[in-house]
């Protein structure tokens, strides 16, 4: 309306055409702004009859004002919370006017400045980017210039569209998503991601999915390291210290092939954190394992080495070789028992949640159950977990391992347990305090 107010020399008014004043322009720009103050898009209607087609969109007749509501969906808002509570900044960018994109961005909770498109020419938009939220009436041009300055600052840009001319920055952002009911196939074939539903709550899916792959290979990562350099741990310094070997190579593999896989196939299919959308995005030059994780593991992995020889030493030493190989082989899978349930989370007590993941819950009974096998049944002489040689001298009824024996190895295993639990305690201490 207020640019078309400058084409407008005459008003229509109850059936009379008359000169338009400029008290007339003042009264409609109040109404309109009026309208745009309550999220209204605003239509201005002017005609003018002509003879011929060659003529000017001058001295037209001003008609009125139609104010429509393009209202948001009810779900944005909680998507935006969400988003911020995720150290995402969304910014919306409009053809409507400026008074009208406020009252928007007002509605759906956005912070930050809105600024008009025109005046972007009088600012430095790099360095005011950052406090800017909202961009009334941008041209794709204007698109072009916010993301070039947002990811100069750093930031990984995620552009939405759906028209013809979004195509170019859709292409440039390091992400383009359009829109796959209303969006046209330029907008398609430019951008990298495609919304089925054109809804802006499948972006923040798509972004807490895929933390939540993440976080899971990280589990999953951390889990089998750990574990796995508790066993090298274990045998290298036995080897340095002299001491008979705490565990046969067939242990070792059996470890390694059976109790190990099952509970790290089932991490990759553990359910999200509920804080997953609560931190801020990792850089993006962040590897997978950090140097705080791989201090973790190392600590993890000297832990389990600890309890495994410290218990396989005591039983070397008051009973025979193999009985102490035999605790120090199932003490050593049940400290990975511990271990996996460690690695769910970060953040959060392993006890919490803890039947959450039914397929680690069933990986972890079958491991045990696996573990069992080898020390109660006639694969515990391959194993070398019992004193008979062959089927001929081995009895059921005179296993190695007893009550005491298990209560104790639980004891001693769960040492990595309590290390994760203070290690999460001093982490959210320390988060609470800062």
């Amino acid at each position: 309306p207020d640019r078309l107010l400058t084409k407008c020399k005459y008003i229509y008014i109850k059936g009379k055409v008359r000169k338009i004043t400029p008290k007339d322009k003042k009264e409609i720009l109040n109404i309109n702004s009026n309208f745009a103050n309550n999220a209204l898009r605003v239509l201005g209607f002017a005609y003018k009859t002509i003879s011929s087609n060659k003529t000017k969109e001058e001295d037209l007749i001003f008609l009125g004002l139609q104010g429509m509501i393009d209202p948001p969906r009810k779900d944005v808002k909680k998507d935006i919370e969400k988003c911020y509570a995720a150290g995402i900044k969304v910014v919306m960018i409009t053809g409507d006017h400026e008074l009208t994109a406020k009252a928007i961005a007002n509605k759906l909770g956005l912070t930050g400045k809105t600024i008009d498109c025109s005046n972007l020419k009088k600012i430095n938009l790099k360095t005011s980017v950052d406090k800017i939220s909202v961009y009334a009436r941008a041209s794709p041009e204007d698109k072009m210039k916010i993301t070039k300055a947002l990811k100069d600052k750093g930031h990984i840009v995620a552009m939405t569209g759906d028209g013809v001319n979004d195509a170019p920055a859709l292409k440039d952002a390091d992400i383009g998503i359009a829109m796959g009911v209303s969006g046209t196939d330029v907008a398609k074939d430019s951008s990298d991601m495609i919304l089925t539903d054109d809804h802006f709550s499948s972006i923040v899916s798509a972004v807490e999915e895929g933390r939540h792959i993440y976080a899971n290979i990280k589990k999953f990562v951390s889990y089998l390291i750990s574990s796995n350099l508790g066993e090298v741990f274990t045998i290298f310094i036995a080897i340095m210290l002299g001491l008979p070997m705490p565990l046969l190579a067939i242990q070792i593999l059996w470890i390694n092939l059976m109790t190990d896989g099952f509970p790290a196939l089932a991490l990759s299919v553990d359910p999200a954190d509920k804080d997953l959308m609560k931190f801020k995005p990792r850089d993006k030059k962040e590897n997978i394992i950090t140097k705080r994780k791989f201090s973790y593991m190392m600590l993890t992995g000297l832990i389990m080495m600890i309890s495994t020889l410290l218990i396989f030493v005591y039983y070397n030493k008051n009973y025979n070789l193999v009985y102490a190989q035999t605790i120090g082989f199932t003490t050593l899978m049940m400290l990975q028992m511990y271990n996996v349930i460690n690695n769910r989370s970060e953040t959060q007590s392993a006890l919490s949640n803890l039947f959450s993941n039914k397929w680690l819950i069933i990986a972890i009974l079958s491991s045990i159950l696996l573990q069992f096998i080898v020390l109660y049944t006639p694969l515990s002489i391959i194993f070398h977990t019992t004193y008979a040689t062959s089927l001929s001298n081995w009895n059921f009824f005179e296993p190695i391992l007893n009550l005491k024996d298990w209560f104790i190895i639980l004891l001693v295993s769960s040492s990595v347990l309590i290390f994760g639990e203070i290690v999460k305690l001093f982490k959210y201490v320390s988060t609470k305090h800062l």
